[in-house]
């Protein structure tokens, strides 16, 4: 059994970096060496869940500018899986979950950039699936909770996002992490590592700095699916640092 994850994908030139969170990466991916990965990533969006079914190799999507050309050109080649799609969406649609398979989409970087790094030679398949900012906190642990027979298979289901994520809070010169950012972590961490849903539901009311730390909730969203994911397991931290004093570096195993 792989155990589902929820890691940060960062800034998309994470991938040009190496740092501990970096080296962190690679030696998970050699540990875990799964069948398949179903991602959720903030990165793709709609009202009702979409999930990726693409024969042979997805598109690269570079969803951002401003960054060095090198990360234009990086190539990752998954494979998708049509078969592992269906699975997927008969596993939701078991759970009174609607959703939808989408056979042309590329991979966005909230998908290939952790990819990239844990998985270098691309050969493990991946199926994609979207997700709903608007939708319950709720509704996505239902989400999450439907696919929990995949991880019996050895298929790593992997919520791509960020817990404090405002782009208008980065600090190009920060050498230590931003007070702010650092106590709504903490506050998330420990609601998380006591699987305490019901607080965390109502995080944005409760979570200190959380309407600073979390302006607009798609990159939150995919932690609330992997936990869900995860049942009644107690959360390990695998990982907690900072890039530009408020954007997390932050990895939980489910």
């Amino acid at each position: 059994m792989i155990h589902p994850m929820f890691l940060c994908h960062g800034a998309p030139d994470l991938v040009l970096e190496d740092n501990e969170y970096i080296r962190l990466l690679r030696e998970l991916g050699k540990s875990l060496k799964p069948k398949a990965v179903v991602l959720f990533t903030a990165h793709w969006e709609t009202e009702v869940t979409a999930i990726s079914s693409v024969e042979g190799t997805y598109d690269m999507i570079y969803d951002f500018y401003g960054f060095p050309a090198e990360l234009y050109r990086i190539k990752y080649p998954a494979k998708g899986s049509p078969q592992l799609a269906e699975k997927v969406k008969n596993l939701l649609k078991e759970n009174q979950i609607e959703s939808n398979l989408d056979h042309t989409r590329g991979i966005d970087h909230g998908t290939w950039s952790l990819l990239y790094i844990m998985f270098p030679e691309a050969d493990i398949p991946v199926v994609q699936v979207s997700i709903n900012p608007f939708r319950s906190k709720e509704e996505q642990l239902k989400i999450g909770e439907a696919l929990k027979p995949l991880a019996e298979e050895d298929i790593l289901i992997l919520g791509s996002g960020s817990t404090v994520h405002n782009l208008g809070a980065l600090y190009g010169n920060a050498t230590k992490p931003v007070a702010w950012a650092v106590e709504f972590d903490d506050w998330m961490i420990k609601k998380v590592e006591e699987l305490n849903y019901k607080d965390l539901i109502q995080y944005q009311s409760l979570a200190p700095n959380a309407r600073l730390a979390v302006p607009r909730e798609e990159h939150i969203m995919p932690l609330f699916t992997a936990m869900g994911s995860g049942g009644d397991r107690t959360p390990k931290l695998l990982h907690r640092s900072y890039a530009y004093g408020t954007f997390t570096y932050l990895g939980f195993e489910f």
